[in-house]
């Protein structure tokens, strides 16, 4: 059996789980492979979505063997066997779980924010993977999740070898696999789409499950597929606003870039976990994309901004809100041109390794406050913003972050654009909040 993708997979082990649909479940995904996988069972129960963090302890001298693994609420589980056959110290175990510990409260804080945990105590929890390889990770995501009080735990994957799932077998009270292949290689194998996935991946699931838990729940946020009217033509996007939020975010992306770059879903997440709505739209249409020229067109890019964001006010979900523009590469021209419009009287603007100089005339005119950040270690864009910065006449700030290249792809690097974005916005969008 092959799936299309990581969904439909989803999709086909969320119908064989629909005796599950009803009761006091919980869907739990591993990331990151997992978690679109979850998404989709989770939806056809019905059932809240989390992730499941788990982190192997690797021997010290052989970090490929697992000697236990941890998971949250300070939950470990150890493997004696390996501990006193590799003979590892108290001390190195220690070493090595400190280390592991600080990395799942990272990616904790990264995929939740300030979020807690789902409860699993006295529930039943579908633990889910986009697959099993050797089994180690389902073993520990289940002995985590058992240690954290869940009454019945399902392990549920679309694929699997026989003898990984046997060996399973006394880890989940419930084994629910689509297909279990001889000749298996490896869980790729097994998708027409196993595309790489990234935090930004992991994160964007999350807030989508929660919009629709929330919408079950009456009064709550929204997250939703948009069509945005600029004139004749109508461009794609995402529209999410969380509950209470004091403003909006209107993303504008970079040249080759569109509404689902990882890196602006990355910030958006984060600003959405700060109370923040966001609106991530496509500025071109994709024809109008094979034309190379309209990619650096700033002039019209900054139009199709102005555009979206009279539609913007237009919507229900966002009246009375403080607009806000994160522009990213050229995005970020097409941002501080559309802030000097007479008409969208933006409340603040962040730039993410901007190109100013597209928009040079204009930038004397920019009147909302101005975030440019840029990476230490992109010295022309760094060259450029400092020029801009000098040309403007609004409140402005220069940040840079070290290290950090024109992408922002070191570690850390984009959550700190993000944590800059988020308190540049908050406190100019909440003055402006009307």
């Amino acid at each position: 059996m092959v799936f299309t993708d990581r969904r439909a997979a989803g999709r086909q082990l969320g119908a064989r789980l629909g005796h599950l649909r009803g009761q006091d479940v919980v869907v739990l995904g591993l990331p990151r492979g997992g978690v679109p996988v979850a998404a989709e069972v989770a939806e056809a129960l019905g059932a809240p979505l989390d992730v499941c963090l788990v982190r192997k302890l690797g021997v010290p001298f052989r970090p490929e063997l697992a000697m236990g693994a941890i998971g949250e609420d300070g939950v470990r589980v150890t493997d004696d066997a390996v501990v006193r056959e590799a003979r590892v110290t108290q001390e190195a175990r220690a070493q090595v779980e400190e280390r592991e510990r600080g990395v799942l409260e990272q990616r904790a804080a990264r995929y939740r924010g300030e979020r807690a945990p789902v409860a699993v105590a006295g529930k039943t929890v579908v633990v889910v993977d986009d697959g099993v390889a050797t089994g180690s990770t389902a073993r520990a995501a289940c002995r985590t999740v058992r240690a954290r009080g869940a009454a019945r735990i399902v392990l549920a994957v679309p694929v699997a070898p026989p003898d990984s799932m046997e060996r399973l077998s006394g880890e989940a009270d419930e084994l629910v696999c689509l297909d279990m292949p001889r000749d298996f290689f490896a869980v790729g194998q097994f998708y027409a789409d196993f595309a790489q996935l990234d935090d930004a991946d992991v994160i964007a699931c999350l807030q989508r499950a929660a919009g629709r838990s929330h919408g079950l729940a009456g009064g709550g946020p929204v997250d939703r597929e948009v069509e945005v009217a600029t004139g004749d033509v109508r461009l794609r996007g995402r529209l999410t606003v969380p509950r209470g939020a004091a403003g909006v975010v209107v993303f504008a992306h970079g040249s080759g870039s569109g509404r689902h770059s990882p890196r602006n879903r990355l910030v958006a997440a984060g600003l959405n976990r700060a109370g923040l709505g966001t609106l991530l739209f496509d500025l071109l249409t994709e024809d109008e994309e094979r034309n190379r020229a309209n990619v650096f067109d700033t002039g019209l890019l900054a139009g199709r901004l102005a555009e979206a964001t009279g539609w913007l006010r237009g919507q229900p979900d966002a009246e009375g809100l403080a607009v806000g523009y994160f522009g990213a590469s050229t995005g970020a021209a097409a941002a501080l041109w559309a802030a000097t419009e007479p008409d969208t009287h933006v409340a603040a603007v962040v730039s993410r390794g901007g190109r100013p100089d597209l928009a040079w005339p204009r930038l004397p005119a920019v009147t909302a406050p101005t975030l440019l950040v840029v990476g230490g270690a992109d010295p022309t864009v760094l060259d450029l913003n400092r020029q801009a910065q000098a040309r403007l006449r609004c409140e402005s700030r220069l940040a840079v972050v070290p290290g950090a290249t024109h992408l922002f792809e070191e570690p850390g690097a984009l959550e700190t654009v993000t944590d800059l974005a988020r308190d540049w916005f908050t406190d100019h969008m909440t003055a402006a909040h009307v």
